[in-house]
C-alpha cells in the first residue's frame, strides 16, 4: 500500500512540471530545456523563504513568480535576440544552476523542521491532489479564454496569428513564462514533500516531462482532442509508476538513467508507431487532411 501511495503521490507531484512542459512542447512547439534549471530555482526559492519564516503558500506563489521571470528570460533571448530555442533554453538552464547556488548559499539546503504545505495534519496525497486539480482547472479555463486560442494558434500557426495583428513575440514569452512558472511550482512542492533543496533536483527533469507527455498521449490519442490536457497527468502517473517497478523488483538503483532512456524509447516507439497507422488509415479512406496538425489543444 506503501508503495502505491508513493507512485501516486510522486506522480501527482511531477504531473505539475509536466503541464508545464506540455504548454512549450506541445502547444507552443518550443522545446525549452530551461525548466532543468527552472524546477530547481522553485525548489531553492522554497528552502530560503521556508528558512525564513515565510509561509507555505506564499513560498509557493514567490517560487512560481521565480519560475516565471527564469521563462521570461529564455522568451527574451529567444523572441529578442533571435536566438535558437535549444540554445535559449540551454544558457538559461547553465545560468540558473549558479543562481540556484547564490539563492541557496550551498549545493544542498534541508529545513526538517519548517514548516511546509504537508504540515497541517492533512494526508500529503490529498494535499497534492488539491494543487494538480486547481493547476489543471486553471489551464482548461485558461485555453478557452481568447488569449489561450491564440497560444494554440501560435504554435500550430504563427502565419495566421501573425496576420491577425497579434505579436507572436508577446505570446510565446508569456507562454514560456507560464510553463516555467509551473515547473518551478513543482520544484517548489517537491521539496517541501522532501523537505530539502539540491542544486541536481532538476537533472533529467525535462525527459521526465516529455516521457510524460508522450506516455500520456500514446494512452490518449483516441480520446476528442480537448480531454489530451489530461496526458501530462496520466503520464506522469505512469512513468513513475515504472521507475518504481523497476527498483522494486530488484534493477539497481545506479541503472536508474538506463531505465529511464528505454522508457523514454518504448514510449516513443509506440507513440510514432500509433501514428504511422493512423497516417495509413487515412491515406487508406482519402482523410490525409486529419493527420497534417497532430498538434494537442
Amino acid at each position: 500500500m506503501s508503495f502505491l501511495m508513493g507512485v501516486l503521490e510522486q506522480g501527482l507531484l511531477f504531473s505539475i512540471m509536466a503541464f508545464g512542459v506540455y504548454i512549450t512542447y506541445k502547444i507552443l512547439d518550443f522545446p525549452d530545456l530551461s525548466v532543468d534549471g527552472t524546477f530547481p530555482l522553485g525548489a531553492s526559492v522554497t528552502a530560503v523563504l521556508l528558512i525564513n519564516g515565510t509561509s507555505p503558500v506564499a513560498t509557493c506563489l514567490l517560487s512560481l513568480g521565480a519560475g516565471m521571470a527564469g521563462g521570461f528570460v529564455t522568451g527574451m533571448l529567444h523572441v529578442k535576440f533571435r536566438i535558437t530555442n535549444l540554445l535559449s533554453g540551454i544558457l538559461v538552464m547553465i545560468g540558473l544552476y549558479s543562481i540556484n547556488l547564490r539563492i541557496m548559499g550551498k549545493s544542498n539546503t534541508p529545513f526538517y523542521n519548517e514548516r511546509t504545505i504537508f504540515s497541517y495534519n492533512i494526508p500529503s496525497l490529498l494535499v497534492i491532489l488539491t494543487l494538480v486539480v486547481i493547476v489543471k482547472v486553471i489551464l482548461e479555463l485558461l485555453f478557452r479564454t481568447k488569449f489561450g486560442f491564440i497560444l494554440k494558434a501560435t504554435g500550430d500557426n504563427h502565419n495566421m496569428v501573425t496576420s491577425m495583428g497579434v505579436d507572436i513575440g508577446k505570446i510565446k514569452i508569456i507562454g514560456i513564462m507560464i510553463s516555467n512558472g509551473l515547473v518551478a511550482l513543482s520544484g517548489s512542492v517537491m521539496a517541501q514533500y522532501q523537505h530539502f533543496s539540491d542544486i541536481g533536483m532538476g537533472s533529467g527533469v525535462i525527459v521526465m516531462g516529455l516521457a510524460s507527455i508522450i506516455m500520456g498521449e500514446s494512452i490518449l490519442k483516441a480520446l476528442p482532442v480537448k480531454l489530451r490536457t489530461a496526458c501530462p497527468l496520466l503520464g506522469s502517473l505512469l512513468y513513475q509508476g515504472s521507475i518504481a517497478t523497476a527498483l522494486r523488483i530488484g534493477m539497481d538503483p545506479k541503472d536508474l538513467k538506463l531505465i529511464t532512456s528505454m522508457i523514454v524509447i518504448v514510449a516513443l516507439a509506440a507513440y510514432n508507431r500509433g501514428l504511422n497507422m493512423k497516417f495509413k488509415n487515412n491515406l487508406r479512406f482519402g482523410g490525409v487532411k486529419t493527420v497534417t496538425h497532430s498538434k494537442s489543444a
